[in-house]
């Protein structure tokens, strides 16, 4: 079986090989970026400055589940005395609303709307344990709860709430709008179908024999977990480059590991996910119902040149008007 760097140095690098290195199944890979939610900070530790424009407060609210979800709510100065639109923003998979998910909120209340840019469950400074895993179904009801709560603001028109979901929670925001028809529009920006890179690997690489080797030892690997009483975490991502590696994941570094966007809370920054994680992943196509969202509009915006551009090329087609696909010529993932 290949190693997790020898794996990761692969162009047809796959998702389900690089989870199932046995260095994973170790019970020693990286600690979780903290092992209680910690408690929100007052602080302005985002790694973009604040802009003058935006009012900005720090919010909770719970999801369906009773987890506590932590965020910040961007409001924009000098408004007229109106209900406002609202977006709310997540992701990317592994990061938090301190880096591109809270510059995208930012941004967006200094266009005029109030936005809430949120950690998801089991994330960041958000509730639930253990820490940093992740689940389809949760994160998904995540999306809608920061809906329920962005709503119930009294200046916020509640019938013009949309949804920008950045990577992996690019179709988490598609798996929430097809269920929830309150959300009258949806971004997908430089999007994964984590359900499907999950199950398949990167390029849907992954062989039957994979993939049922994979779930043999994820399950095995609870059996390591109940015993230990605590989960097994994955090493770190991107800890460092030993050169070789394909030009994303290198880009990846350069943003999750570096001054540019680190941020010790984030998965993504040196941090890991827990092994099992894939397991709710593994057999539940989020975005079956993609095409429920019609009547209401999506823009898919991606890079020309990123790695993951085929996801949202095949979440275009399968979706129905009206739709729009926005290509950044020259454009990666990050």
């Amino acid at each position: 079986m290949l190693s997790r760097q020898s794996f990761v140095r692969s162009a047809a690098l796959s998702v389900l090989a690089f989870l199932s290195s046995p260095v994973l199944a170790q019970a020693r890979g990286a600690s979780p970026s903290q092992r209680k939610p910690p408690m929100p900070t007052r602080d302005w530790d985002k790694t973009f400055p604040k802009s003058s424009a935006v009012d900005h407060r720090k919010v909770t609210f719970k999801n369906r589940y009773g987890l506590t979800l932590v965020g910040d709510l961007y409001t924009p100065k000098a408004v007229p005395d109106v209900r406002l639109a609202a977006i709310v923003v997540s992701g990317p998979f592994g990061a938090v609303k301190e880096q591109s998910s809270g510059l995208y909120a930012q941004t967006m209340a200094e266009r005029g709307f109030v936005t809430l840019a949120f950690d998801p469950s089991f994330t960041g400074e958000s509730g639930g344990e253990p820490r940093d895993v992740a689940s389809p179904d949760i994160n998904t009801e995540d999306f809608s709860a920061a809906v329920d709560f962005i709503g119930l603001l009294p200046n916020v028109d509640r019938e013009r709430i949309g949804m920008i979901g950045v990577c992996g929670w690019g179709g988490m925001a598609l798996n929430a709008v097809a269920v929830d028809k309150r959300v009258k529009a949806v971004v997908a920006s430089t999007m994964y179908d984590m359900t499907r890179v999950m199950s398949k690997g990167y390029n849907d690489s992954v062989t039957l024999a994979q993939r049922a080797q994979m779930l043999e030892q994820l399950s095995r690997q609870r059996w390591i977990d109940a015993e230990k009483g605590a989960p097994a975490y994955q090493a770190p991502y991107n800890a460092e480059l030993r050169g070789g590696e394909p030009q994303f994941v290198v880009d990846y570094h350069d943003y999750y590991a570096t001054p540019r966007g680190y941020h010790p809370r984030a998965v993504n920054s040196k941090n890991a996910w827990t092994v099992t994680t894939p397991l709710s992943f593994m057999n539940m196509p989020i975005l079956t119902y993609i095409a429920e969202i019609s009547p209401r509009p999506i823009l898919f915006i991606h890079g020309e040149k990123a790695h993951s551009r085929y996801f949202a090329e095949t979440a275009y087609a399968a979706a129905a008007e009206p739709k729009e696909l926005m290509i950044i010529p020259g454009a990666v993932h990050t």
